[in-house]
């Protein structure tokens, strides 16, 4: 197989992946369209009881007894580090906005130099997505009632910040009933950490005993695909994946798309796990320890209404405080950005939140590869170079050989041609001849398939590396280029791709091609323009360099084979 049959093998898969992914996105299931169903008395936060573990749709969990805190006015406290802003609304206790302050929702320019960050939980209904947590109780006779995430607590003031020198802040929530059952429940965030510990801590100053379970679930509605196909194509975020996911040692990573909540739901008993929603670039996860068994499950709340709640929960083992003792319970729970390379150390296996699909085993290693060459050079766009330039001279060797064999036929053109005159229409004949044509003279005309199985794959685990990395969010490069993760704006790169396949076609043999594909042959150029015009830039980038340092190779190679048929020629 000659390099022009290379690039139409190319150009055809090429295209194929990304109308898989388009046609994907918009004709597979999706989950009906909606509207939050209910509000709280911030007028955003549902109050559906059958978001209460154990409760049904439609019944009421038992209410505390007279005296507690249930019914008193909820407000809103806000949490600030160097790196989250959140808000917690005191009915609850639920984490119902986060801000990632490191990460713009916008790329900074000169119109706009302080774009507002990431708001990730959200309590507006266009966005809702929250973190909830609370107590659930085993109703005895006279056994007290904890909270749930229902339940208004108190807090000192309604800002918090962590001081300069500070490394950690606490904020405490209280809730206390008539009975004396009292619940503190303390959020600490640490410097520079996305992971925000939480205890829940129970003092039984009932004369009865308590038992219960500590649960943590994450609720959000499910965004309305109204991209068109172009958009479909041309978004990042619509080829990312949205939904809940979880952990376990057994089956490590799994996922649950909003479409298949009701058809597949969760319900498993895990220890050393975990549970998230997550989305393009971030996410959100309940961390339980890593000892505990939890009760792991999903659900869709209100599911007859326009615009049902999704749910993931996990409920912890049973606990029991006898009358003057106390129990904490805790978890941990991570609002941020998939940052590879640091998440195992907050969990095993949530580095597999930046969730590549099947190209997991290829993308990883080059998302690795490209941190270390970054650290280098400091900048993702040399990074890149620097990439193809490495697996380039690892297949030095096998493109080396494809490029002389390329040269070798090039010059048996007029050999070809005059056996295609020989043999006329008799094609059996005609490929009898042309293979002892190239055995006669040393050529392999499938020298080219080996290097397009290496590149090929390196490309599309670079183009999810691309697309889901965070760290490559609005990276830029030099000069026009301001983001590697989006298009680019003016098409300059896809114009020198062109320009580098053009040369690259003039330097290729079409030794026996048919005409017909020796006409596709000129239109890949227009077609490679289309395409690459709406991909990535860092990906445009990998690919001109790639198809740059092949064609100066090429080059190379076709003026030794010249030089020394010249020598021969002159002996």
């Amino acid at each position: 197989m000659n390099q022009t049959r290379t690039f139409l093998i190319f150009a055809l898969l090429a295209v194929a992946y990304m109308l898989w992914m388009a046609w994907e996105k918009d004709y597979a299931p999706q989950p009906a369209p909606a509207t939050v169903a209910s509000a709280a008395s911030s007028g955003t936060v549902p109050s559906a009881e059958s978001s209460v573990p154990g409760a049904t749709a439609g019944s009421t969990p038992a209410a505390p007894p007279s005296g507690s805190t249930n019914n008193a006015p909820a407000q809103l406290i806000t949490i600030s580090t160097d790196v989250l802003r959140l808000t917690v609304d005191t009915r609850g206790g639920s984490v119902v906005r986060s801000e990632l302050l490191h990460y713009p929702s916008e790329p900074r320019t000169k119109k706009n130099p302080d774009p507002v960050p990431v708001r990730l939980l959200d309590d507006q209904q266009a966005h809702f997505f929250i973190a909830q947590n609370g107590l659930t109780t085993v109703q005895n006779a006279n056994s007290p009632v904890a909270p749930t995430h229902l339940s208004v607590f108190q807090a000192v003031q309604t800002s918090y910040a962590l001081a300069e020198g500070q490394d950690e802040l606490k904020v405490d929530l209280t809730w206390q009933d008539a009975s004396g059952l009292k619940v503190t429940k303390t959020y600490a965030l640490k410097r520079g950490s996305y992971t925000v510990a939480l205890d829940q801590k129970i003092d039984n100053g009932a004369s009865a005993a308590w038992q219960g379970n500590a649960y943590e679930q994450l609720q959000r509605i499910a965004p309305p695909n109204n991209r068109t196909w172009y958009q479909n194509y041309t978004d990042p975020a619509a080829h990312s994946f949205l939904g809940a996911a979880w952990y376990s040692p057994q089956d490590k990573y799994e996922t649950l798309p909003f479409a298949d909540f009701q058809k597949k739901p969760l319900n498993r008993a895990i220890t050393g796990g975990w549970a998230e929603m997550l989305q393009h670039y971030f996410f959100v996860a309940w961390i339980p320890p890593g000892q505990e068994p939890n009760s792991y499950s999903t659900s869709i709340v209100n599911p007859d209404t326009a615009q049902p709640l999704y749910l993931i929960r996990a409920v912890g083992p049973s606990l029991s405080v006898a009358p003057g003792q106390s129990v904490t319970s805790s978890t941990r729970l991570y609002i941020g950005p998939k940052l590879q390379g640091t998440l195992d150390q907050v969990a095993p296996g949530l580095e597999l939140s930046t969730n590549y699909g099947w190209l997991t085993v290829i993308a990883q290693p080059l998302h690795w590869l490209l941190s270390k060459l970054h650290a280098i050079s400091g900048n993702w766009g040399v990074a890149i170079i620097l990439l193809v330039l490495l697996l380039k001279a690892a297949l030095w060797k096998l493109t080396a050989a494809q490029f002389r064999s390329g040269a070798r036929m090039r010059k048996l053109q007029p050999r070809v041609a005059a056996l295609k005159e020989r043999y006329g229409d008799d094609k059996m004949k005609m490929q009898q001849a042309m293979m002892e044509l190239y055995k006669k003279e040393k050529v392999n005309p499938m020298a080219g398939c080996l290097p397009i199985l290496v590149t090929f794959p390196v490309f599309l685990g670079l183009y999810r590396v691309l697309m889901e990395s965070v760290e490559l969010r609005q990276a830029p490069f030099f000069g026009w280029i301001h983001d590697l993760s989006a298009p680019d704006p003016f098409f300059v790169l896809p114009a020198i791709y062109v320009a580098v396949m053009m040369a690259t076609q003039w330097l290729t043999p079409t030794t026996g091609m048919d005409p017909a594909q020796a006409k596709m042959m000129k239109v890949m150029p227009i077609l490679f323009a289309v395409m690459f015009a709406f991909f990535p830039a860092g990906l445009v980038l990998y690919w001109v360099v790639n198809g740059a340092t092949s064609l100066a190779q090429q080059w190379f190679i076709t003026r030794q084979v010249d030089r020394a048929d010249h020598k021969a020629k002159a002996a």
